[in-house]
Protein backbone atom coordinates (compact mmCIF):
# COMPACT_ATOMS: atom_id res chain seq x y z
CA UNK A 1 0.00 0.00 0.00
CA UNK A 2 1.56 3.39 -0.89
CA UNK A 3 2.28 5.98 1.56
CA UNK A 4 -0.65 8.41 1.31
CA UNK A 5 -2.90 5.64 1.71
CA UNK A 6 -1.63 4.30 4.26
CA UNK A 7 -1.52 7.28 6.70
CA UNK A 8 -4.91 8.21 5.49
CA UNK A 9 -6.24 4.80 6.66
CA UNK A 10 -4.55 4.12 10.27
CA UNK A 11 -5.23 7.98 10.65
CA UNK A 12 -9.12 7.01 9.81
CA UNK A 13 -8.50 4.16 12.46
CA UNK A 14 -6.76 6.48 14.99
CA UNK A 15 -10.17 8.76 15.27
CA UNK A 16 -12.65 5.51 15.36
CA UNK A 17 -10.58 3.90 17.99
CA UNK A 18 -10.60 7.41 19.88
CA UNK A 19 -14.05 7.74 19.38
CA UNK A 20 -15.48 4.18 20.45
CA UNK A 21 -15.91 5.23 24.11
CA UNK A 22 -18.69 8.10 22.81
CA UNK A 23 -20.22 5.96 20.22
CA UNK A 24 -23.69 4.17 21.35
CA UNK A 25 -22.90 0.51 21.58
CA UNK A 26 -25.21 -1.59 22.93
CA UNK A 27 -25.75 -5.34 23.88
CA UNK A 28 -29.15 -7.27 23.32
CA UNK A 29 -31.02 -8.11 26.12
CA UNK A 30 -30.82 -11.90 26.31
CA UNK A 31 -34.21 -14.03 26.34
CA UNK A 32 -33.47 -18.03 26.78
CA UNK A 33 -36.76 -19.27 24.98
CA UNK A 34 -39.11 -18.71 22.87
CA UNK A 35 -41.66 -19.10 25.21
CA UNK A 36 -40.20 -16.31 26.92
CA UNK A 37 -40.40 -13.87 24.29
CA UNK A 38 -43.75 -14.38 23.50
CA UNK A 39 -44.35 -13.26 27.18
CA UNK A 40 -42.31 -10.38 26.49
CA UNK A 41 -44.17 -9.14 23.51
CA UNK A 42 -47.32 -9.44 24.85
CA UNK A 43 -46.32 -7.40 27.64
CA UNK A 44 -44.85 -4.80 25.13
CA UNK A 45 -48.01 -4.79 23.07
CA UNK A 46 -46.79 -5.73 19.77
CA UNK A 47 -49.46 -7.90 18.96
CA UNK A 48 -48.67 -8.79 14.78
CA UNK A 49 -45.20 -9.83 14.08
CA UNK A 50 -42.94 -10.37 11.02
CA UNK A 51 -40.94 -13.54 11.02
CA UNK A 52 -38.31 -13.58 8.22
CA UNK A 53 -36.72 -17.01 7.86
CA UNK A 54 -35.75 -19.24 5.01
CA UNK A 55 -37.56 -21.84 3.09
CA UNK A 56 -35.02 -25.03 4.68
CA UNK A 57 -35.90 -23.56 8.36
CA UNK A 58 -39.46 -23.47 7.20
CA UNK A 59 -39.55 -26.61 5.80
CA UNK A 60 -37.57 -28.39 8.86
CA UNK A 61 -40.87 -27.48 10.91
CA UNK A 62 -38.41 -25.74 13.31
CA UNK A 63 -40.66 -22.44 13.08
CA UNK A 64 -43.80 -24.21 14.47
CA UNK A 65 -41.68 -23.37 18.29
CA UNK A 66 -41.67 -20.23 17.45
CA UNK A 67 -45.27 -20.13 16.65
CA UNK A 68 -46.69 -22.02 19.03
CA UNK A 69 -45.09 -19.67 21.81
CA UNK A 70 -46.38 -16.17 19.89
CA UNK A 71 -49.91 -18.14 19.55
CA UNK A 72 -49.86 -18.98 23.52
CA UNK A 73 -49.23 -15.39 24.19
CA UNK A 74 -52.15 -14.41 22.07
CA UNK A 75 -49.68 -12.73 19.16
CA UNK A 76 -50.29 -12.30 15.27
CA UNK A 77 -47.91 -13.45 13.02
CA UNK A 78 -47.12 -13.97 9.12
CA UNK A 79 -43.78 -15.73 7.99
CA UNK A 80 -41.46 -14.84 5.29
CA UNK A 81 -39.46 -17.54 3.85
CA UNK A 82 -37.66 -17.02 1.10
CA UNK A 83 -34.94 -15.15 2.39
CA UNK A 84 -31.49 -17.12 0.43
CA UNK A 85 -28.35 -17.48 1.33
CA UNK A 86 -25.97 -13.97 0.73
CA UNK A 87 -29.24 -12.42 0.62
CA UNK A 88 -30.56 -9.54 -1.83
CA UNK A 89 -32.38 -6.73 -2.17
CA UNK A 90 -34.87 -8.00 -3.54
CA UNK A 91 -35.01 -10.33 -0.47
CA UNK A 92 -35.55 -6.93 1.67
CA UNK A 93 -38.03 -5.59 -0.37
CA UNK A 94 -40.27 -8.74 0.12
CA UNK A 95 -40.22 -8.87 3.80
CA UNK A 96 -40.99 -4.90 3.80
CA UNK A 97 -43.85 -5.57 2.06
CA UNK A 98 -44.73 -8.28 3.54
CA UNK A 99 -44.65 -6.40 7.17
CA UNK A 100 -46.51 -2.97 5.81
CA UNK A 101 -49.30 -5.00 4.10
CA UNK A 102 -49.99 -7.50 7.60
CA UNK A 103 -49.80 -4.68 9.71
CA UNK A 104 -47.03 -6.24 12.06
CA UNK A 105 -45.32 -3.77 14.93
CA UNK A 106 -42.52 -5.85 15.29
CA UNK A 107 -39.83 -8.29 13.25
CA UNK A 108 -38.22 -11.44 14.95
CA UNK A 109 -35.30 -12.79 12.60
CA UNK A 110 -35.39 -16.38 12.74
CA UNK A 111 -32.23 -18.42 10.89
CA UNK A 112 -28.68 -17.98 10.57
CA UNK A 113 -26.76 -14.83 9.15
CA UNK A 114 -28.92 -14.76 6.28
CA UNK A 115 -32.34 -14.18 7.95
CA UNK A 116 -30.88 -12.07 10.36
CA UNK A 117 -29.30 -9.72 7.87
CA UNK A 118 -32.24 -9.25 5.84
CA UNK A 119 -34.58 -8.79 8.69
CA UNK A 120 -32.32 -5.93 9.99
CA UNK A 121 -32.26 -4.48 6.11
CA UNK A 122 -35.91 -4.78 5.76
CA UNK A 123 -36.72 -2.89 9.01
CA UNK A 124 -33.88 -0.10 8.25
CA UNK A 125 -36.19 -0.11 5.04
CA UNK A 126 -39.34 0.65 7.17
CA UNK A 127 -37.84 3.19 9.16
CA UNK A 128 -36.51 5.00 5.70
CA UNK A 129 -39.18 4.23 3.12
CA UNK A 130 -37.32 6.64 0.83
CA UNK A 131 -33.61 5.46 1.04
CA UNK A 132 -33.45 2.64 -0.84
CA UNK A 133 -30.73 -0.27 0.23
CA UNK A 134 -27.71 0.99 -2.03
CA UNK A 135 -27.91 3.89 -0.20
CA UNK A 136 -27.87 2.75 3.20
CA UNK A 137 -24.39 0.91 2.03
CA UNK A 138 -21.63 1.89 4.58
CA UNK A 139 -21.42 3.58 7.96
CA UNK A 140 -23.94 5.02 9.83
CA UNK A 141 -26.55 5.84 6.97
CA UNK A 142 -29.83 5.21 8.66
CA UNK A 143 -30.49 7.13 12.00
CA UNK A 144 -33.59 5.82 12.31
CA UNK A 145 -35.23 3.69 15.51
CA UNK A 146 -36.60 0.51 13.47
CA UNK A 147 -39.42 -1.33 14.28
CA UNK A 148 -38.81 -3.80 17.54
CA UNK A 149 -36.37 -5.98 15.98
CA UNK A 150 -35.46 -9.77 17.67
CA UNK A 151 -32.95 -12.47 16.83
CA UNK A 152 -32.93 -16.23 16.98
CA UNK A 153 -30.07 -17.98 15.70
CA UNK A 154 -30.55 -21.40 14.60
CA UNK A 155 -26.31 -21.52 14.26
CA UNK A 156 -23.75 -20.75 16.31
CA UNK A 157 -21.64 -18.63 14.52
CA UNK A 158 -21.98 -15.47 12.77
CA UNK A 159 -23.27 -13.25 15.68
CA UNK A 160 -25.62 -11.60 14.01
CA UNK A 161 -27.90 -11.64 16.94
CA UNK A 162 -25.63 -8.72 18.48
CA UNK A 163 -24.56 -6.54 15.37
CA UNK A 164 -24.81 -3.44 14.37
CA UNK A 165 -24.18 -4.91 10.76
CA UNK A 166 -26.31 -6.66 7.88
CA UNK A 167 -24.81 -7.82 4.84
CA UNK A 168 -26.72 -7.56 1.81
CA UNK A 169 -25.94 -8.91 -1.94
CA UNK A 170 -27.10 -6.94 -4.99
CA UNK A 171 -27.64 -9.56 -7.73
CA UNK A 172 -27.33 -6.86 -10.21
CA UNK A 173 -23.61 -6.56 -9.82
CA UNK A 174 -22.74 -9.87 -7.82
CA UNK A 175 -21.10 -7.69 -5.17
CA UNK A 176 -22.65 -7.84 -1.47
CA UNK A 177 -21.34 -5.31 1.14
CA UNK A 178 -22.46 -4.12 4.69
CA UNK A 179 -24.45 -2.20 6.29
CA UNK A 180 -23.54 -0.30 9.65
CA UNK A 181 -25.76 1.12 12.20
CA UNK A 182 -26.37 1.32 15.31
CA UNK A 183 -30.40 0.78 14.74
CA UNK A 184 -29.34 -2.55 13.34
CA UNK A 185 -28.57 -4.06 16.83
CA UNK A 186 -31.41 -6.53 17.73
CA UNK A 187 -33.12 -5.18 20.95
CA UNK A 188 -33.34 -9.04 22.22
CA UNK A 189 -31.77 -12.13 21.47
CA UNK A 190 -33.32 -15.52 22.18
CA UNK A 191 -30.24 -18.11 22.49
CA UNK A 192 -32.40 -21.25 23.02
CA UNK A 193 -29.90 -24.37 22.17
CA UNK A 194 -32.98 -26.53 21.23
CA UNK A 195 -33.52 -24.68 17.41
CA UNK A 196 -29.44 -25.79 16.79
CA UNK A 197 -29.52 -29.55 18.02
CA UNK A 198 -30.14 -30.49 14.77
CA UNK A 199 -27.85 -28.61 12.23
CA UNK A 200 -25.80 -31.23 10.03
CA UNK A 201 -21.90 -31.51 10.91
CA UNK A 202 -21.34 -29.22 8.34
CA UNK A 203 -23.59 -26.46 9.49
CA UNK A 204 -21.90 -26.77 12.96
CA UNK A 205 -18.29 -26.84 11.78
CA UNK A 206 -18.21 -23.81 9.40
CA UNK A 207 -20.42 -21.42 11.48
CA UNK A 208 -18.31 -22.40 14.70
CA UNK A 209 -15.42 -21.62 12.74
CA UNK A 210 -17.21 -18.01 11.62
CA UNK A 211 -17.53 -17.44 15.26
CA UNK A 212 -13.93 -17.87 15.89
CA UNK A 213 -13.28 -15.92 12.79
CA UNK A 214 -14.75 -13.07 14.30
CA UNK A 215 -13.08 -13.20 17.62
CA UNK A 216 -9.48 -13.70 16.47
CA UNK A 217 -9.83 -10.79 14.12
CA UNK A 218 -11.59 -8.15 16.68
CA UNK A 219 -8.91 -9.18 18.90
CA UNK A 220 -5.74 -9.03 16.78
CA UNK A 221 -6.92 -6.01 15.59
CA UNK A 222 -5.91 -2.09 16.40
CA UNK A 223 -9.41 -1.04 17.79
CA UNK A 224 -9.85 -3.48 20.77
CA UNK A 225 -10.43 -2.80 24.48
CA UNK A 226 -10.32 -4.30 27.34
CA UNK A 227 -14.17 -5.44 27.32
CA UNK A 228 -13.96 -6.92 23.34
CA UNK A 229 -10.52 -8.20 24.53
CA UNK A 230 -12.46 -10.52 27.35
CA UNK A 231 -15.20 -11.25 24.72
CA UNK A 232 -13.35 -12.65 22.38
CA UNK A 233 -10.81 -14.63 24.85
CA UNK A 234 -14.48 -15.78 25.99
CA UNK A 235 -15.07 -16.90 22.55
CA UNK A 236 -12.21 -18.79 21.65
CA UNK A 237 -12.02 -20.52 25.02
CA UNK A 238 -15.64 -21.72 24.51
CA UNK A 239 -15.06 -22.67 21.11
CA UNK A 240 -11.79 -24.62 22.02
CA UNK A 241 -13.58 -26.72 24.39
CA UNK A 242 -17.36 -26.87 22.79
CA UNK A 243 -17.16 -26.90 18.55
CA UNK A 244 -15.48 -30.34 18.20
CA UNK A 245 -17.70 -31.85 21.01
CA UNK A 246 -20.98 -30.05 18.96
CA UNK A 247 -19.72 -31.25 15.83
CA UNK A 248 -19.39 -35.06 17.11
CA UNK A 249 -22.66 -35.32 18.86
CA UNK A 250 -25.59 -32.45 17.77
CA UNK A 251 -27.39 -33.71 20.84
CA UNK A 252 -24.88 -32.20 23.41
CA UNK A 253 -26.95 -29.89 24.74
CA UNK A 254 -23.93 -28.23 27.33
CA UNK A 255 -22.26 -28.10 24.29
CA UNK A 256 -25.01 -26.80 21.59
CA UNK A 257 -25.29 -23.83 24.77
CA UNK A 258 -21.98 -23.15 24.95
CA UNK A 259 -21.38 -22.66 21.34
CA UNK A 260 -24.25 -20.56 21.42
CA UNK A 261 -22.97 -18.66 23.71
CA UNK A 262 -19.47 -18.35 21.80
CA UNK A 263 -21.12 -16.84 19.02
CA UNK A 264 -22.49 -14.10 21.11
CA UNK A 265 -19.31 -13.72 23.26
CA UNK A 266 -17.57 -13.10 19.61
CA UNK A 267 -20.57 -10.91 17.88
CA UNK A 268 -19.93 -8.71 20.90
CA UNK A 269 -15.92 -8.34 20.78
CA UNK A 270 -16.13 -7.96 16.63
CA UNK A 271 -19.24 -5.43 16.67
CA UNK A 272 -17.11 -3.18 18.53
CA UNK A 273 -13.73 -3.93 17.35
CA UNK A 274 -14.49 -4.76 14.16
CA UNK A 275 -13.32 -7.70 11.74
CA UNK A 276 -10.51 -7.67 8.54
CA UNK A 277 -9.39 -8.71 5.50
CA UNK A 278 -10.84 -12.13 6.02
CA UNK A 279 -14.04 -10.82 5.82
CA UNK A 280 -13.68 -8.83 2.93
CA UNK A 281 -11.97 -11.56 0.77
CA UNK A 282 -15.22 -13.65 2.05
CA UNK A 283 -17.95 -11.18 1.27
CA UNK A 284 -16.79 -11.08 -2.29
CA UNK A 285 -16.97 -14.59 -2.74
CA UNK A 286 -19.80 -14.80 -1.12
CA UNK A 287 -21.57 -11.89 -3.85
CA UNK A 288 -19.22 -13.42 -6.81
CA UNK A 289 -20.09 -17.30 -6.31
CA UNK A 290 -22.15 -17.85 -3.22
CA UNK A 291 -19.92 -19.01 -1.37
CA UNK A 292 -21.45 -19.56 1.88
CA UNK A 293 -19.63 -16.83 4.78
CA UNK A 294 -18.90 -19.70 7.46
CA UNK A 295 -17.22 -21.98 5.02
CA UNK A 296 -15.39 -18.81 3.02
CA UNK A 297 -13.90 -17.48 6.24
CA UNK A 298 -12.97 -21.25 8.00
CA UNK A 299 -10.96 -21.79 4.99
CA UNK A 300 -9.29 -17.84 4.40
CA UNK A 301 -8.40 -17.23 7.87
CA UNK A 302 -5.07 -19.35 8.29
CA UNK A 303 -4.11 -17.67 5.31
CA UNK A 304 -4.22 -14.01 6.39
CA UNK A 305 -2.79 -15.06 10.25
CA UNK A 306 0.41 -16.47 7.75
CA UNK A 307 0.38 -13.46 5.79
CA UNK A 308 0.12 -11.02 8.91
CA UNK A 309 3.20 -12.56 10.37
CA UNK A 310 4.66 -10.46 12.72
CA UNK A 311 1.97 -7.59 12.58
CA UNK A 312 -0.07 -9.68 14.73
CA UNK A 313 2.19 -11.95 16.57
CA UNK A 314 2.12 -10.55 19.96
CA UNK A 315 -1.78 -10.13 19.82
CA UNK A 316 -2.04 -13.83 18.59
CA UNK A 317 0.35 -14.92 21.02
CA UNK A 318 -1.86 -13.33 23.65
CA UNK A 319 -4.81 -14.76 22.60
CA UNK A 320 -3.39 -18.52 22.05
CA UNK A 321 -1.72 -18.63 25.69
CA UNK A 322 -5.21 -17.12 27.28
CA UNK A 323 -7.42 -19.63 25.75
CA UNK A 324 -4.64 -22.30 26.25
CA UNK A 325 -4.12 -23.34 23.20
CA UNK A 326 -1.16 -22.45 23.41
CA UNK A 327 1.42 -23.07 26.95
CA UNK A 328 1.26 -20.38 29.09
CA UNK A 329 5.34 -20.08 28.80
CA UNK A 330 4.89 -20.23 25.21
CA UNK A 331 7.33 -17.53 23.51
CA UNK A 332 5.22 -15.20 20.89
CA UNK A 333 6.30 -16.89 17.79
CA UNK A 334 5.97 -20.16 19.02
CA UNK A 335 2.44 -19.74 20.76
CA UNK A 336 1.21 -17.32 17.63
CA UNK A 337 2.64 -20.82 14.94
CA UNK A 338 0.67 -23.07 17.42
CA UNK A 339 -2.38 -20.87 17.34
CA UNK A 340 -2.63 -21.15 13.17
CA UNK A 341 -1.54 -25.05 12.98
CA UNK A 342 -4.73 -25.05 15.44
CA UNK A 343 -6.97 -23.68 13.78
CA UNK A 344 -6.12 -25.83 10.60
CA UNK A 345 -6.26 -29.00 12.43
CA UNK A 346 -9.61 -27.98 13.95
CA UNK A 347 -10.54 -27.53 10.31
CA UNK A 348 -9.39 -30.81 9.18
CA UNK A 349 -11.05 -32.51 11.77
CA UNK A 350 -14.44 -31.22 10.50
CA UNK A 351 -14.01 -31.83 7.06
CA UNK A 352 -13.57 -28.25 5.91
CA UNK A 353 -11.48 -27.82 2.93
CA UNK A 354 -8.17 -25.65 2.72
CA UNK A 355 -9.39 -24.20 -0.55
CA UNK A 356 -12.02 -22.39 -2.32
CA UNK A 357 -13.46 -24.20 -5.39
CA UNK A 358 -13.99 -22.08 -8.99
CA UNK A 359 -12.47 -18.97 -8.31
CA UNK A 360 -11.62 -17.31 -11.63
CA UNK A 361 -8.17 -15.84 -12.54
CA UNK A 362 -10.42 -13.09 -14.63
CA UNK A 363 -12.67 -12.40 -11.55
CA UNK A 364 -10.61 -11.83 -9.01
CA UNK A 365 -9.50 -7.70 -10.13
CA UNK A 366 -12.84 -7.06 -9.42
CA UNK A 367 -13.28 -9.11 -6.33
CA UNK A 368 -10.23 -7.49 -4.75
CA UNK A 369 -11.18 -4.21 -5.51
CA UNK A 370 -14.30 -4.69 -4.06
CA UNK A 371 -12.60 -6.25 -0.66
CA UNK A 372 -10.37 -3.32 -0.45
CA UNK A 373 -13.01 -1.11 -0.85
CA UNK A 374 -14.60 -2.58 1.91
CA UNK A 375 -12.06 -3.57 4.19
CA UNK A 376 -10.23 -0.24 4.11
CA UNK A 377 -9.77 2.46 5.99
CA UNK A 378 -12.44 1.05 7.84
CA UNK A 379 -10.94 -2.29 9.17
CA UNK A 380 -8.20 -1.93 11.91
CA UNK A 381 -6.04 -4.54 10.56
CA UNK A 382 -2.87 -5.27 11.99
CA UNK A 383 -1.16 -5.57 8.32
CA UNK A 384 -2.53 -2.88 5.76
CA UNK A 385 -2.89 -4.30 2.60
CA UNK A 386 -3.88 -2.78 -0.80
CA UNK A 387 -5.61 -4.03 -3.95
CA UNK A 388 -2.47 -6.20 -5.76
CA UNK A 389 -1.80 -7.77 -2.06
CA UNK A 390 -5.18 -8.69 -1.70
CA UNK A 391 -5.19 -10.28 -4.94
CA UNK A 392 -2.48 -12.41 -4.42
CA UNK A 393 -4.87 -13.95 -1.10
CA UNK A 394 -7.23 -14.95 -3.46
CA UNK A 395 -4.75 -17.30 -5.55
CA UNK A 396 -3.71 -18.96 -2.19
CA UNK A 397 -6.87 -20.01 -1.41
CA UNK A 398 -8.32 -20.97 -4.79
CA UNK A 399 -8.20 -24.62 -6.07
CA UNK A 400 -10.04 -26.76 -8.83
CA UNK A 401 -10.92 -29.38 -6.58
CA UNK A 402 -14.07 -29.64 -5.13
CA UNK A 403 -14.58 -27.39 -1.43
CA UNK A 404 -17.86 -28.34 -0.22
CA UNK A 405 -18.20 -31.17 2.22
CA UNK A 406 -19.91 -33.80 1.07
CA UNK A 407 -21.74 -35.37 4.20
CA UNK A 408 -25.30 -34.63 4.91
CA UNK A 409 -25.59 -33.66 1.80
CA UNK A 410 -29.56 -33.99 1.89
CA UNK A 411 -30.11 -31.91 5.26
CA UNK A 412 -27.06 -29.45 3.79
CA UNK A 413 -29.17 -28.62 1.41
CA UNK A 414 -32.18 -27.48 3.51
CA UNK A 415 -29.73 -25.81 5.83
CA UNK A 416 -27.66 -23.81 3.43
CA UNK A 417 -28.91 -20.93 3.88
CA UNK A 418 -27.89 -20.69 7.46
CA UNK A 419 -24.03 -20.86 6.38
CA UNK A 420 -24.09 -17.52 5.28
Amino acid sequence: MNGIKRIYCRAFQLCFRAALPLLPYREPEILDSMEELGRLLAEKGKNNTLIVTDKGISGLGLVKQLTDALEKSGIAYTVYDETIPNPTIHNVERAREQYLKNGCNAIIAFGGGSSIDCAKAAGARIAKPRQPVQKMRGLLKIHKKLPLLVAIPTTAGTGSETTLAAVITDAATHHKYPINDFSLIPRYAVLDYRVTTDLPKHITSTTGMDALTHAVEAYIGRSTTSHTRRMAEEAVGLIKAYLKRAYDDGTDTEAREQMLRAAYCAGIAFTQSYVGYVHGVAHSLGGRYGVPHGLANAVILPYFLDRYGKSCEKRLARLARACTVAPKDAEDHTAAQTFISWVREMNRSMNIPDKIDGIKEEDIPQMAAHADKESNPLYPVPCLMDVKELASMYKLISSTETAFPKENERSGQQWKSALS
